[in-house]
């Protein structure tokens, strides 16, 4: 059986590794799965995407899979990943079907699922979907009043603004915001959101042409951000990736507030508004040692996953939890949210500002992030060099030598072959050495 699906879906280079032919297979597949899950019945599928170019031609492929399968589809053009995840509830619909490659380049594309209520699909269901695809169509094909139909929608924007400004309503008047929407999906939706909450918004990378998604803007650039922030003598400026499933900030000085600052700012201001559940927050691996300490020191436990947003919100559900969330910026409150929700998350961090009245970089000052380094060695076999005796070795004498101090975090990637080693510590240098001195033996092997 071939694995299609990665960490977040099925991603791949567009028209080149993601193919039309392989996007029709993956929906009339999914299409199907669900069918023999949920029983008989018309299915529905929400479909929405990206600013990419790739999504039109992979958004006509993906329907025609839907509705040769039988399923009605609700098209709902260029949104956000968690707008589509919200509108798959909120519509009651069977499946989402997102298109979007995230923060990657624009060649790339990909195909995010989601199942009925908003959530992202359990490995299970994806690995039946896999077998489906190699196994081609066994059963008779609808035909005549059985083949799906396809209708737009108008209001999904608008449905989609008013559920976060009711789930977060308090007035951003007097914030002054620079917004940096990587020319992707929330181009259009974002900066209204922001300034019917109340800020006053300047908005850049909000020109998209098909082509610029996350050319030297978005999350993954900060520094044309930054610089207008400071330009502009703004309160702060956000960040969001091509599909605003991520939000990352910078202070006032310009200086970057990543996902582990927003997360214990906002695990922080529920568990002082008595809205923390179990006094928990749930992050990944990834997650700085710092941001363990500022937790511990706030009477706040921390539930650690796997790396990916899936993982976090399975851990949220399993255990009844409110608030999860990565590094990079997925952040995910539960009360509202069935994803990373960037724009959720932007609100929620201006208005802990405004209610507050201290500065973006005071509410970040929580974590004192420990120096890290990370370090991507490209393998033949991730799996077996990651569990080598030889570099579980390394990674143990690296561990004993840290101590206390700092910690080092050793796994394959999800989505390459690549071993990636992660190294904290007491300084950049002692940081960069360990983990330099792990991932060469790592290439020897």
């Amino acid at each position: 059986m071939a694995n299609y699906f990665g960490t977040d879906g099925v991603r791949g280079l567009a028209n080149g590794d993601l193919t039309p032919e392989l996007a029709l297979a993956v929906a009339s597949a999914a299409a199907r799965v669900l069918a023999s899950h949920d029983g008989p019945g018309r299915r529905v599928a929400v479909v929405g995407r990206d600013s990419r170019a790739s999504g039109e031609m992979l958004e006509a492929a993906v329907v025609a899979g839907l509705t040769s399968a039988g399923a009605d589809v609700k098209l709902v053009g260029v949104l956000p990943t968690p707008a589509l995840a919200y509108l798959t509830d909120a519509y009651g619909a069977d499946l989402g079907v997102m298109l979007s490659a995230s923060h990657n380049p624009m060649p790339d594309n990909g195909i995010k699922l989601f199942s009925r209520g908003g959530k992202k699909l359990p490995d299970g269901i994806e690995a039946e979907i896999e077998v489906e695809i190699d196994s081609g169509w066994t059963t008779p094909r609808p035909t005549g009043a059985g083949v799906g139909r396809v209708s737009a929608v108008a209001d999904s924007a608008e449905r989609y603004v008013a559920h976060l400004l009711a789930a977060e309503p308090t007035s951003l008047s007097g914030l002054k915001l620079v917004l940096d929407c990587a020319h992707g999906a929330a181009s259009q939706i974002a900066p209204a959101l922001y300034a019917k909450a109340g800020a006053e918004v300047t908005t850049i990378g909000a020109e998209p042409d098909g082509l610029n998604i996350n050319d030297g803007v978005g999350s993954t650039h900060i520094d044309s951000l930054a610089a207008q922030v400071r330009a502009r003598g703004a309160d702060l400026g956000i960040a969001h990736d091509g599909d605003a499933d991520r939000c990352l900030a910078v202070d006032a000085t310009g200086e970057l507030v990543d996902g582990d600052q927003i997360l214990a700012i906002c695990a922080r201001t529920l568990h002082e508004r008595g809205g923390l559940a179990e006094q928990t927050v749930v992050t990944t691996v990834m997650s700085n040692l710092g941001f363990h300490h500022a937790m511990r020191e706030a009477g706040i436990k921390v539930l650690t996953t796997g790396v990916g947003d899936r993982y976090v919100l399975e851990a949220l559900i399993d255990k009844g939890l409110s608030l999860g969330g990565e590094q990079s910026g997925h952040v995910i409150f539960t009360d509202a949210a069935t994803t990373g929700d960037g724009l959720l998350t932007a609100l929620r961090l201006m208005s802990t500002m405004v209610s507050s009245g201290r500065s973006l970089a005071e509410l970040a000052s929580i974590v004192c992030r420990l120096p890290q380094v990370l370090v991507n060695v490209a393998v033949s076999d991730k799996e077996m060099v990651a569990a080598s005796a030889q570099v579980q070795a390394a990674v143990a004498d690296a561990a004993a030598e840290l101590g206390e101090r700092g910690r080092i975090l050793l796994r394959p990637s999800g989505t390459e072959q690549l071993v990636r080693v992660m190294v904290e510590a007491d300084s950049p240098e002692r940081a960069e050495a360990l983990a330099n001195r792990v991932a060469d033996i790592v290439r020897a092997v």
